[in-house]
Protein backbone atom coordinates (compact mmCIF):
# COMPACT_ATOMS: atom_id res chain seq x y z
CA UNK A 1 0.00 0.00 0.00
CA UNK A 2 1.58 3.55 -0.46
CA UNK A 3 -0.27 6.31 1.50
CA UNK A 4 1.36 9.56 -0.15
CA UNK A 5 1.56 13.24 0.72
CA UNK A 6 3.40 15.16 -1.96
CA UNK A 7 4.28 18.56 -1.35
CA UNK A 8 1.48 20.90 -1.79
CA UNK A 9 3.43 24.14 -2.12
CA UNK A 10 3.07 24.37 -5.77
CA UNK A 11 -0.07 22.67 -6.41
CA UNK A 12 -2.72 24.26 -3.82
CA UNK A 13 -4.89 27.03 -4.53
CA UNK A 14 -3.83 28.73 -1.66
CA UNK A 15 -0.82 29.52 -2.95
CA UNK A 16 -2.73 30.14 -6.39
CA UNK A 17 -1.18 33.99 -6.96
CA UNK A 18 2.00 32.28 -7.37
CA UNK A 19 0.87 30.30 -10.13
CA UNK A 20 2.77 32.11 -12.90
CA UNK A 21 5.89 32.25 -11.30
CA UNK A 22 6.21 28.47 -10.44
CA UNK A 23 4.88 27.73 -13.70
CA UNK A 24 6.95 29.96 -15.72
CA UNK A 25 10.55 28.29 -13.73
CA UNK A 26 8.86 24.85 -14.06
CA UNK A 27 8.32 24.47 -10.04
CA UNK A 28 4.67 23.84 -10.67
CA UNK A 29 5.08 21.01 -13.38
CA UNK A 30 7.74 19.52 -11.44
CA UNK A 31 5.68 19.09 -8.19
CA UNK A 32 2.81 17.47 -11.45
CA UNK A 33 5.18 14.56 -12.15
CA UNK A 34 5.94 14.12 -9.25
CA UNK A 35 2.31 13.96 -7.32
CA UNK A 36 1.99 11.67 -10.93
CA UNK A 37 4.42 9.05 -10.03
CA UNK A 38 2.48 7.83 -6.95
CA UNK A 39 -1.07 8.16 -8.83
CA UNK A 40 0.94 6.18 -11.86
CA UNK A 41 2.49 3.40 -9.41
CA UNK A 42 1.74 -0.09 -9.79
CA UNK A 43 0.50 -0.67 -6.71
CA UNK A 44 -3.07 -2.29 -5.65
CA UNK A 45 -4.25 0.21 -3.05
CA UNK A 46 -3.09 3.68 -3.13
CA UNK A 47 -3.84 7.06 -1.13
CA UNK A 48 -2.59 10.61 -2.57
CA UNK A 49 -3.40 13.14 0.00
CA UNK A 50 -3.42 16.62 -0.92
CA UNK A 51 -5.14 19.85 -0.27
CA UNK A 52 -8.04 21.66 -2.72
CA UNK A 53 -5.87 22.45 -6.43
CA UNK A 54 -5.41 22.04 -9.18
CA UNK A 55 -4.99 18.04 -9.75
CA UNK A 56 -8.94 18.30 -9.12
CA UNK A 57 -8.55 19.82 -12.66
CA UNK A 58 -5.46 18.49 -14.37
CA UNK A 59 -5.83 14.90 -13.62
CA UNK A 60 -9.43 14.16 -11.51
CA UNK A 61 -11.23 15.06 -8.74
CA UNK A 62 -10.53 13.66 -5.23
CA UNK A 63 -12.55 10.45 -4.74
CA UNK A 64 -12.94 11.90 -1.06
CA UNK A 65 -12.73 15.33 0.84
CA UNK A 66 -12.30 15.13 4.59
CA UNK A 67 -12.06 17.25 7.37
CA UNK A 68 -10.25 17.58 10.76
CA UNK A 69 -13.22 17.91 12.43
CA UNK A 70 -15.01 14.31 11.37
CA UNK A 71 -12.04 12.73 13.37
CA UNK A 72 -11.83 14.60 16.58
CA UNK A 73 -10.28 17.68 16.44
CA UNK A 74 -11.63 21.17 16.40
CA UNK A 75 -10.47 22.57 13.15
CA UNK A 76 -11.72 22.99 9.75
CA UNK A 77 -8.77 22.18 6.78
CA UNK A 78 -10.28 20.56 3.46
CA UNK A 79 -8.09 17.56 2.67
CA UNK A 80 -8.66 15.85 -0.60
CA UNK A 81 -8.02 11.94 -1.06
CA UNK A 82 -7.62 10.50 -4.34
CA UNK A 83 -8.07 6.50 -3.93
CA UNK A 84 -7.04 3.27 -6.01
CA UNK A 85 -8.52 0.06 -4.14
CA UNK A 86 -9.09 1.33 -0.87
CA UNK A 87 -12.22 2.15 0.42
CA UNK A 88 -13.31 5.73 1.56
CA UNK A 89 -12.11 6.58 5.02
CA UNK A 90 -15.06 7.10 7.63
CA UNK A 91 -15.24 9.70 9.84
CA UNK A 92 -14.21 7.94 13.41
CA UNK A 93 -15.11 11.03 15.59
CA UNK A 94 -17.25 13.83 13.91
CA UNK A 95 -17.64 17.02 15.99
CA UNK A 96 -20.45 19.53 16.17
CA UNK A 97 -19.78 23.42 15.16
CA UNK A 98 -18.98 25.53 18.04
CA UNK A 99 -21.84 27.90 18.97
CA UNK A 100 -19.64 30.53 17.42
CA UNK A 101 -19.99 29.08 14.07
CA UNK A 102 -16.45 28.87 13.34
CA UNK A 103 -13.96 26.36 13.95
CA UNK A 104 -10.96 27.00 16.29
CA UNK A 105 -8.36 28.04 13.23
CA UNK A 106 -11.05 29.88 11.51
CA UNK A 107 -11.36 33.75 11.47
CA UNK A 108 -15.39 34.82 12.29
CA UNK A 109 -16.12 35.27 8.02
CA UNK A 110 -14.60 31.37 8.19
CA UNK A 111 -11.31 32.10 6.64
CA UNK A 112 -8.66 29.12 7.38
CA UNK A 113 -5.96 30.86 9.46
CA UNK A 114 -2.69 29.28 11.05
CA UNK A 115 -2.04 29.08 14.83
CA UNK A 116 1.23 27.98 16.02
CA UNK A 117 2.09 28.00 19.96
CA UNK A 118 -1.56 29.52 20.53
CA UNK A 119 -0.60 32.41 18.40
CA UNK A 120 -1.74 33.39 14.83
CA UNK A 121 1.08 33.31 11.70
CA UNK A 122 0.95 34.80 8.65
CA UNK A 123 0.97 33.07 5.44
CA UNK A 124 4.54 34.48 4.74
CA UNK A 125 6.16 33.28 8.38
CA UNK A 126 8.98 30.61 7.74
CA UNK A 127 6.62 28.04 10.25
CA UNK A 128 3.57 28.54 7.88
CA UNK A 129 4.86 25.48 5.49
CA UNK A 130 5.35 23.41 8.38
CA UNK A 131 1.90 23.93 10.29
CA UNK A 132 -0.03 23.18 7.04
CA UNK A 133 1.50 20.32 6.05
CA UNK A 134 -0.18 18.39 9.81
CA UNK A 135 -1.28 15.80 9.26
CA UNK A 136 -4.05 15.21 12.24
CA UNK A 137 -3.46 12.19 14.18
CA UNK A 138 -6.89 11.46 14.19
CA UNK A 139 -6.76 11.02 10.42
CA UNK A 140 -3.63 9.15 10.87
CA UNK A 141 -5.61 6.55 13.14
CA UNK A 142 -8.34 6.30 10.77
CA UNK A 143 -5.94 5.08 7.61
CA UNK A 144 -3.46 2.70 9.93
CA UNK A 145 -7.16 0.98 11.71
CA UNK A 146 -9.22 1.56 8.66
CA UNK A 147 -6.90 0.56 5.54
CA UNK A 148 -3.68 -1.32 7.65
Amino acid sequence: MIIAFPPCTDLAVSGARWFAEKQKDFRQQRSIVFFMHFALCHCNRICIENPIGIMSTLWRKPDQIIQPYMFGHPESKKTCLWLSGLQKLKSTDVLELPESGVWNNQTKDGQNKLIVDGKWISFNDPRTAIARSKTYPGIAKAMAEQWG
